[in-house]
């Protein structure tokens, strides 16, 4: 499954680097994630970041498509025995962005593919426990400074489970542990 997705992925980008226009550019910047639903509870918000590539697709006028490829710090702090939950995460998201005021505001919205590089607890892997791929939805806007500088503030809904435990019906998906990360990023595009 996971091939096929990133062959998708891979096919997609090579498809729309030789759209019209399009400019690549590099990001980075703070996230500020979480682990929420199923039986979570007496956690708390863990800082980390994000830093990776980025290309912006013309299509028309004011809507651009932008693939993204971050590497990503994420997870969560809890109170007892599991007190850090660490998980890097290899993201792909795909944007819809539009731009409402003359390239300056923008919109977007967009699904994401993760890939889990680690995971860790306290020090402690357990990688062995957790889904290999994560899928969520971005929303978000940004601001350009410039034609090549801008920020954006950006929320991922966490839509698959985080554990790789037996789900034996869709009510027990839906209220499984997600991952749930808010991004602040500084993006240059060439």
């Amino acid at each position: 499954m996971k091939k096929i997705i990133l062959s998708a992925i891979a096919i997609m980008a090579f498809a729309f680097t030789n759209a019209q226009s399009t400019r690549f550019g590099v990001k980075g910047g703070l996230n500020i994630s979480n682990i929420v639903g199923g039986d979570v509870n007496n956690n708390s918000s863990l800082v980390g970041f994000h830093i990776g590539g980025l290309a912006e697709i013309h299509v028309v006028e004011k809507f651009y498509i932008q693939p993204e490829l971050l590497f990503s710090t994420q997870g969560a702090k809890f109170d007892g025995p599991a007190s850090d939950v660490k998980l890097n995460y290899l993201n792909i998201p795909v944007l819809a962005k539009y731009y409402i005021v003359d390239k300056k505001f923008n919109v977007e919205a967009g699904p994401q593919l993760g890939i889990l590089l680690s995971a860790k607890a306290n020090g402690n892997d357990f990688k062995d426990y957790t889904r290999s791929t994560d899928l969520g939805f971005n929303l978000g806007a940004g601001y350009s400074f410039t034609e090549n500088l801008s920020v954006g503030l950006r929320y991922t809904i966490g839509l698959s489970p985080i554990t790789d435990k037996n789900i034996d019906n869709s009510s027990d998906y839906y209220d499984s542990a997600k991952n749930s990360n808010l991004q602040l990023s500084l993006a240059y595009i060439f």
